[in-house]
C-alpha cells in the first residue's frame, strides 16, 4: 500500500460544538440574482428593493411600487373587484386564476388602477404586478387600463402607467390581442384631447403590452437594466441567424437606440415624476408669455 493512500483512507474527527445551532428564520437574508450579494431583507427594503452593490432594481409587486410612488402611498382605487373569468373554456385556466388570487391574496388581477397624487398633482395610475399570472395582459386587465384612460380623460388629469408583463394572456386568445387595440385607441383620443401620459417600463416588460399602450408614452421612462421588447432574444436569433448584442433588450440598450427618453434609477422616479407633472401644469395667474 502506497502511502497516499495510507493518508486518503485516514479520517479525522470533528470536535462537537457546545453552542446549539441557530436556526436562520425564513426571509432574514437575501441574495442577489445579478451579483450573488447576501444582504439583510431589512436593509433592502430601505434601498427601495435595489441592490446596494451592483445596482441591479428588483420587481415590486404593484402595492410596493405604489407605496413608493404615490404620496403618502394612498390610492382611491378603480374597479377593485373586477377579475377574470374563462371566456373560451380554456383547459386548467379557472384552476389558474384561483391559484394566483390565493398566491396573491391582495391582487384581484394583473394589474391596479386609481387616482393619486404625487408631490401634489393629481394622476390617474395603473401599475402592473408581474406576481400574477406573469403580469399578462387579458381582458381584464385590458379594461382596466381603458377605464383609468377615460377617467383621465374625464377628470382631465395626467395619466402613468407603470408596466410589467409577458405579454398577452393566451388562455384568452384573440380576446387578449384585441386589448392592443382597444387601450391604443383609448390612448389616442385621451392624448389628441391635450392629455398628458408618462409609461414606465419596469423589469420585464414583453409581448403585446410592449407593443401597445406602454409605448404611446409622451414621455417613455424606465429603470434600469429593465428588459423592454417583443419577442424573447432566442426568438429573434433564430429568425434572423445572427448574435445579439449581450445588452440586447435592456432599458440602456433601448435608450440608445430612440425607444426611450430616460432610464431613471428607482430612487430618483418620485421625484422625476413630479418634475413633468410640474412642467405641465398650468398655475393659475401665469401669463401665457411665462
Amino acid at each position: 500500500m502506497q502511502i497516499k493512500d495510507l493518508f486518503s483512507k485516514k479520517k479525522y474527527a470533528t470536535i462537537p460544538s457546545e453552542r446549539p445551532k441557530r436556526d436562520i428564520p425564513e426571509g432574514l437574508m437575501n441574495k442577489c440574482s445579478k451579483c450573488g450579494t447576501i444582504q439583510y431583507s431589512k436593509e433592502l427594503d430601505k434601498n427601495l428593493k435595489v441592490c446596494s452593490s451592483c445596482g441591479h432594481h428588483y420587481r415590486l409587486s404593484a402595492f410596493e411600487r405604489i407605496g413608493m410612488t404615490l404620496d403618502d402611498g394612498r390610492l382611491y382605487e378603480y374597479d377593485a373587484d373586477m377579475e377574470s373569468v374563462d371566456p373560451l373554456e380554456f383547459p386548467g385556466y379557472k384552476g389558474k386564476l384561483e391559484q394566483q388570487r390565493q398566491k396573491n391574496p391582495n391582487l384581484r388581477e394583473a394589474v391596479v388602477t386609481g387616482e393619486g397624487t404625487i408631490g401634489g398633482h393629481p394622476v390617474v395610475v395603473a401599475v402592473m404586478s408581474f406576481d400574477f399570472f406573469s403580469g399578462s395582459m387579458g381582458s381584464v386587465v385590458g379594461e382596466k387600463i381603458t377605464r383609468a384612460i377615460e377617467a383621465a380623460h374625464e377628470k382631465k388629469l395626467p395619466l402613468l402607467i407603470f408596466s410589467t408583463s409577458g405579454g398577452a394572456r393566451m388562455q384568452e386568445s384573440i380576446l387578449s390581442l384585441m386589448q392592443m387595440a382597444k387601450t391604443s385607441a383609448a390612448l389616442s383620443m385621451f392624448q389628441g384631447a391635450g392629455g398628458l401620459f408618462i409609461s414606465v417600463f419596469t423589469d420585464p416588460t414583453m409581448g403585446g403590452v410592449s407593443a401597445s399602450f406602454a409605448s404611446l408614452g409622451d414621455y417613455n421612462l424606465a429603470e434600469p437594466g429593465a428588459l423592454v421588447g417583443f419577442a424573447g432574444r432566442i426568438v429573434i436569433e433564430q429568425t434572423i441567424r445572427q448574435k445579439l448584442p449581450d445588452n440586447f433588450q435592456t432599458a440602456e440598450f433601448n435608450m440608445q437606440h430612440g425607444q426611450l427618453d430616460l432610464v431613471v434609477h428607482r430612487k430618483d422616479m418620485k421625484t422625476t415624476l413630479g418634475k413633468l407633472l410640474d412642467m405641465h401644469t398650468v398655475r393659475e395667474g401665469l401669463s401665457h408669455g411665462g
